[in-house]
C-alpha cells in the first residue's frame, strides 16, 4: 500500500471455507491516547510545547533524555519504539529516569550515566579461550541428518504436518553429532544488538565489602529429610510424595502442567496425605511446624478441584490458627474429603502391585477406636521445617544464641520477638521458628521498622556498665578476643593491646574474670570501687 506495508490481495475462485475448533486473531499493537482528550487535539494544532506523534503514533522524543515536546512530560517504551522487547523498554526508562533527576536538582540534560560498553578492540581467534579449532581439530565433520518431508504432490490439498520427524535410527545419528551449543565462542553478536546495554562480555566475578550498621536476617528453614522414616516408604515408592514435590505438581508451570498425576502418567483414584512427618515426634522434632496442617488443606482442595480422587488427611491435631483459617477448614469438609485422627503407622504395597503404584496406609483411628487400612495411589508426607544446617555457622558469624530447635533465639518471646542479644541484628522469618507467609511479613516490616528508627534517630543510648581496657597491663595475649560472646573486643596490632568496642559490650563480666592480667575492669564495678562500697557498709 501506500505506506510501503505488503497489502494481500485476493485471488479470484480461491476462497473456501474450513471449520475450526479455535480461532486466535493476530491482532497488531498501537499507543492508546485517548486518555489524553482533547489535549490530543491541541497538541495536534500547536506541536511546540505539547506531545508529537509519528506517522505511526508513537510520541517523539530527545534519543538522548527521552523528553518529549514538554518539558515535564517523558516518555519510553512502547509509546516511543512501537511494539519492542522488554529489555529496550526498561532501558529508555532507566534513561528517562535518570533525565528526570536530573532535571529536578536543575542540571543540564548532558552526560548521562547510563552505561554504554567499551568498543573493546576483538580478539583473534587463536586468542579467543573457546574456539572451535583445539578440542575438535580431529573431529570429523557430519552433515546434519536431514529432515523427512511429506513429497510436495501431498501437501497442496491439506494442511497436514510438512515435517515428518526422525526415525529412531535418524535421531540417535543426528544426537551424536556435537553441535558446540553450549559454550560462548566470542562472537560478540548479544552486545552488539543489545541496545540498552545490558550485555556486558567483559564483566568478571567480583566479591564486594559493605560496611552496614544494621542486619536482618531471614535465612529461611529447610525441609525435614523424610527419607529418615523408613516406614513410609520415601524414596522405596514411586508415588510417595514430599509436599514440596506436590507443590510443584500443582503448579501450573510445573512439569505435568498443573494436573494430578501418578508415575504412569494415570490420575489417582485416592490420595493420602500425612501430617507432622518428622514434627511433634519424640525421635526427631519435638515442636509444631505450623504452618503443615493449613498447607495440606490447601492441597486436599486443590487435589479435589482438578481430579475425583477420594482425599485422606491423617492428623494428630488440626490447627487452623489463623484468620479464615477455621473457615476453610470446613469449606475443605464441605469438599468430601476424609479427616482421620491419628498417626499413621506404614504405608506399604498393596498386594498384588508391581513398584508401588498402588499403596495401603495403615494408621490408628483415635476417634473411632480401632486400627485402618486405607487403599490409596498416592501418598503425600508433610514433612517438618526445621532449621538449616547452617544455622549453627550463621549464629557463631553474628554471634546469636540458638534455641533447643537449632533456629535462632530472639532476645525476648514477647516483649522483642525481633531483636537479638547482639544490637543491630534482628530476625524475620522461619530462621526464627516456623511460620507462615503472615507472620513472616510482620516480622519483618517490624524489624525494618526498627531499623528505620534507629538510622532516623541517628544517635542510640548504650549502657553504662561496661568493660574497660587498661592499655598499660594489657600484655596483648587475646584471651579475651575469642571469649567475648558480644564480638566487642578487637585487637591493635600496632599497640599490642586489646580494644573494646563500647556500642556492643554488655557489660557481662566474662572478659574481666578471664583476663590473666587483670587489664580488663567493669565500668562501676572496679575493685576500687568495691571495695570502697563494703568498707562503708561494714562502716555503718
Amino acid at each position: 500500500d501506500a505506506t510501503g506495508r505488503p497489502r494481500p490481495v485476493p485471488v479470484a475462485g480461491s476462497e473456501h471455507v474450513r471449520d475450526f475448533d479455535f480461532v486466535i486473531p493476530a491482532i497488531s499493537q498501537r499507543p492508546i491516547w485517548r486518555w489524553l482528550g482533547s489535549w490530543r487535539a491541541q497538541a495536534e494544532a500547536d506541536p511546540s510545547g505539547h506531545l508529537s506523534f509519528t506517522a505511526w503514533e508513537t510520541v517523539k522524543v530527545d534519543p538522548e533524555s527521552m523528553r518529549t515536546g514538554h518539558p515535564k512530560i517523558f516518555a519510553g517504551g512502547d509509546v516511543v519504539l512501537g511494539p519492542s522487547t522488554i529489555i529496550e523498554s526498561m532501558g529508555q526508562g532507566r534513561r528517562a529516569a535518570e533525565a528526570i533527576d536530573k532535571q529536578l536538582r536543575s542540571l543540564p540534560l548532558a552526560d548521562f550515566h547510563t552505561y554504554v560498553p567499551p568498543q573493546d578492540p576483538r580478539r583473534g581467534f587463536e586468542e579467543r579461550p573457546h574456539s572451535y579449532a583445539p578440542p575438535y581439530a580431529q573431529t570429523p565433520k557430519l552433515p546434519r541428518t536431514p529432515m523427512p518431508k511429506r513429497p510436495p504432490e501431498l501437501r497442496t490439498d491439506d494442511y497436514e504436518p510438512v515435517d515428518l520427524g526422525y526415525s529412531e535410527d535418524e535421531a540417535r545419528r543426528e544426537a551424536k553429532r556435537c553441535l558446540h551449543c553450549g559454550v560462548c565462542v566470542e562472537c560478540y553478536e548479544c552486545e552488539r544488538v543489545c541496545e540498552p546495554g545490558a550485555v556486558l562480555h567483559a564483566m568478571v566475578g567480583t566479591s564486594q565489602e559493605i560496611e552496614v550498621g544494621q542486619i536482618l536476617l531471614a535465612t529461611g528453614f529447610q525441609l525435614f529429610d523424610v527419607g529418615k522414616m523408613a516406614q513410609y516408604g520415601y524414596g522405596r515408592y514411586d508415588n510417595v510424595l514430599t509436599s514440596l514435590e506436590l507443590e510443584r505438581m500443582l503448579s501450573s508451570t510445573g512439569p505435568t502442567g498443573g494436573k494430578v498425576v501418578c508415575q504412569n502418567g494415570e490420575e489417582p483414584r485416592a490420595v493420602a496425605i500425612v501430617h507432622c512427618v518428622g514434627s511433634r515426634d519424640v525421635n526427631h522434632h519435638r515442636y509444631c511446624s505450623r504452618v503443615c496442617c493449613m498447607v495440606a488443606l490447601k492441597f486436599a482442595h486443590l487435589v479435589r478441584d482438578r481430579t475425583d480422587a477420594d482425599v485422606y488427611q491423617f492428623y494428630i491435631d488440626l490447627r487452623a490458627f489463623g484468620k479464615g483459617y477455621e473457615e476453610f477448614y470446613g469449606h475443605v469438609l464441605e469438599e468430601g474429603v476424609n479427616v482421620i485422627r491419628g498417626k499413621v503407622a506404614e504405608v506399604v504395597p498393596a498386594a498384588g502391585a508391581n513398584g508401588g503404584e498402588h499403596l495401603v496406609v495403615r494408621c490408628e483411628d483415635t476417634l473411632l477406636g480401632r486400627f485402618r487400612e486405607i487403599p490409596v495411589d498416592m501418598v503425600v508426607l508433610m514433612g517438618a521445617l526445621e532449621a538449616r544446617t547452617d544455622a549453627a555457622e550463621v549464629a557463631r558469624t553474628f554471634s546469636l544464641v540458638r534455641s533447643p530447635d537449632g533456629f535462632l533465639l530472639e532476645r525476648h518471646p514477647k516483649l522483642d520477638p525481633v531483636g537479638t542479644t547482639t544490637d543491630g541484628v534482628y530476625l524475620a522469618g522461619c530462621c526464627q521458628g516456623p511460620k507462615d507467609i503472615p507472620d513472616t511479613v510482620a516480622q519483618a516490616q517490624a524489624g525494618a521498622a526498627q531499623i528505620l528508627g534507629l538510622i532516623a534517630r541517628g544517635k542510640t543510648m548504650i549502657d553504662p556498665i561496661r568493660a574497660a581496657v587498661e592499655e598499660a597491663l594489657c600484655s596483648g595475649c587475646k584471651t579475651c578476643l575469642d571469649l567475648c560472646p558480644y564480638g566487642a573486643i578487637t585487637f591493635d596490632p600496632e599497640r599490642s593491646v586489646a580494644n573494646v568496642n563500647e556500642a556492643l559490650c554488655k557489660g557481662c563480666g566474662t572478659c574481666v574474670a578471664a583476663c590473666p592480667a587483670a587489664a580488663i575492669t567493669g565500668e562501676g564495678y572496679t575493685d576500687a570501687q568495691v571495695l570502697a562500697e563494703l568498707e562503708g557498709l561494714l562502716a555503718a
